[in-house]
């Protein structure tokens, strides 16, 4: 909420009246600002590039789910059976049935980054079938992109609707809405969380991408920004509270589920060891009877060992994953445990897809829009030309993201791809803004679109606030970096049926550089560029000069 309001909503402010009075993509509008910033919309187009190499994986994973949810029993709800017909697959035992169906159904993955291997066609096909789509939705540019993100962006409403109340009824959700709304304080003093707070905003509002840019480009000069900025923002972020708290009752359920399950297990144990009637013990009064029992008979109760479980509803809720697992790992969990199961199944995740796909619609015309301005692009090239070309060229590379361990590259990617360039890219912006072009200027260019100048909320953020706060993330997210010591990732150990965290080699950690610096370097090179253009021209002039005066 702190960030939305001191940075979210005044940059989303910012971006839009920059695309709405300069008229042009990310790349166009930097540069009618200044020459030398023609670089700070090509970082926007690189870190929306690297979005769009990624990001679709996700929508190909949504495929593979629903393709796979019209089945009697979900294919994640129970392990296979081995090859021998014996029993269940060794590693499925060893870990749960969704990991199972995630990381080696779905994924196939190795066992780290080093160990390359094919691609995996089921997933290749589905990433194919999403860039299609992608394809077919932005084939007319930004009108025919208009009227599918209406629909992309309502219907996951609906579907959010009909969970909330499946959700909210589901036993044990309540623990999981508790649990979302009760603070942990020690966690506001850790500046990863403030970073995380910001990025959050940012990918959300699509600040730094140059999406709002380009989409604000084609509005009417006379469009009332402001009023779409606050409500857009707030909109957008309201959203994000209700689907926590759908999110949060699923997950309530799961880790209620799976708590009463230890329970059960330790009830029999015990029930099963010492020879007491069934009703003796209850889930309600387990923890009596351990305590009780262990009290009367020691002997026999340290006879239990490993056996007994520590059963515990706050270490269930703990277990929280983010990301990846928390869509295709938790969710599916919980899904596989509700009635009708299937239904459940396909709603979930065709509103995940909606959502992909909406935000996938964004980061292309992000890349798309700019590309389009520049001359030599728009003289030998049609729209939808160019359109195809970025989405084969996506898809392409994209690929390398669907083999055996094309998911450690998709981690890191996700890591490390967006996250430092945009707290740069929108620094970059809002200094620009306020004491290049200047904040006087860019009040009479909002006076000269609205009508009126720009009030005490949008001066004292824009000139003060946001530029501070950018500079204190940007400098801690450096500092955590480095202090980070080596970076590390979650490699995938069949023998123990669980992720492990495992140091990156000395060339993945160097790709990371080459992320990290990539789109953050366009800024100064291209300025660089330009300086060394415009003093090659000054002095072509100079010597044409004075050949004309000796002559």
């Amino acid at each position: 909420m702190l960030m939305l309001v001191l940075l979210g909503v005044p940059l989303f402010y910012m971006e839009l009246a920059i695309g709405q009075k300069m008229r042009l993509g990310s790349i166009g509008a930097w540069r009618a600002i200044s020459p030398y910033l023609g670089g700070v919309g090509l970082a926007s187009v690189v870190t929306s590039m690297y979005l769009c190499l990624y990001y679709n994986v996700i929508n190909a994973w949504s495929f593979w789910y629903i393709f796979h949810s019209f089945q009697s029993v979900l294919p994640w709800a129970e392990c296979p059976v081995n090859s021998n017909k014996t029993g269940p697959v060794e590693e499925c035992e060893r870990a749960t049935p969704t990991q199972y169906f995630f990381y080696r159904e779905t994924l196939d993955i190795s066992g780290s980054i080093e160990e390359n291997g094919g691609i995996h066609m089921g997933q290749a096909l589905c990433l194919l079938l999403a860039w299609i789509i992608v394809y077919l939705f932005i084939v007319k540019g930004v009108k025919s992109t208009g009227k599918v993100v209406y629909f992309t962006a309502t219907f996951p409403y609906l579907v959010l609707i009909i969970y909330l109340i499946r959700g909210v009824t589901l036993h044990g959700a309540i623990n999981g809405v508790k649990y979302m709304f009760t603070p942990k304080m020690e966690q506001l003093a850790k500046p990863t969380t403030w970073i995380n707070a910001a990025t959050q905003i940012f990918f959300s509002l699509g600040l730094g991408f140059g999406s709002l840019i380009a989409f604000a480009s084609y509005n009417q000069y006379n469009n009332n920004f402001e009023k779409q900025a606050i409500v857009v923002s707030m909109v957008n972020s309201s959203t994000s509270i209700f689907a926590s708290i759908v999110t949060f009752s699923i997950y309530g359920f799961k880790a209620t589920f799976n708590y009463e399950s230890c329970l059960e297990r330790v009830r029999l144990l015990l029930l099963n060891t010492f020879d007491l009637a069934e009703d003796t013990i209850s889930l309600e009064n387990v923890n009596h009877w351990i305590a009780e029992l262990n009290r009367t008979h020691p002997e026999q109760f340290a006879s239990l060992g490993g056996r007994l479980e520590t059963c515990d509803l706050e270490a269930e809720l703990d277990t929280a994953v983010e990301g990846t697992g928390l869509a295709f790992i938790v969710y599916s969990e919980a899904i596989k445990n509700m009635p009708v199961s299937q239904l459940w199944s396909v709603l979930y995740f065709i509103m995940l897809l909606l959502l992909g796909m909406g935000s996938m619609l964004g980061n292309v015309i992000a890349v798309i829009t700019p590309l389009s301005d520049l001359k030599i692009i728009s003289r030998y090239m049609s729209t939808k030309t160019l359109n195809g070309l970025v989405c084969l060229f996506c898809l392409l590379l994209g690929l390398g993201f669907t083999t055996r361990s094309g998911n450690y590259w998709f981690t890191m990617f996700n890591d490390y791809g967006a996250t430092f360039s945009l707290l740069f890219i929108v620094l970059i912006e809002v200094i620009t803004v306020c004491y290049i072009y200047g904040i006087k200027r860019f009040e009479k260019d909002v006076e000269d679109m609205l009508g009126h100048r720009l009030n005490w909320y949008w001066k004292i953020m824009l000139a003060g606030v946001s530029p501070i706060l950018l500079i204190a993330l940007f400098i801690f997210y450096i500092v955590n970096y480095i202090q980070g010591g080596t970076p590390t990732y979650q490699a995938w150990n069949k023998e123990l049926g669980k992720s492990v965290v495992t140091e990156y080699p000395p060339y993945a950690q160097a790709f990371i550089g080459l992320l990290l610096a990539s789109s953050v370097c366009c800024i100064p090179l291209t300025a660089l560029y330009t300086y060394c253009k415009k003093r090659n021209l000054a002095s072509g002039k100079r010597e044409r000069t004075v050949s004309t005066v000796s002559a």
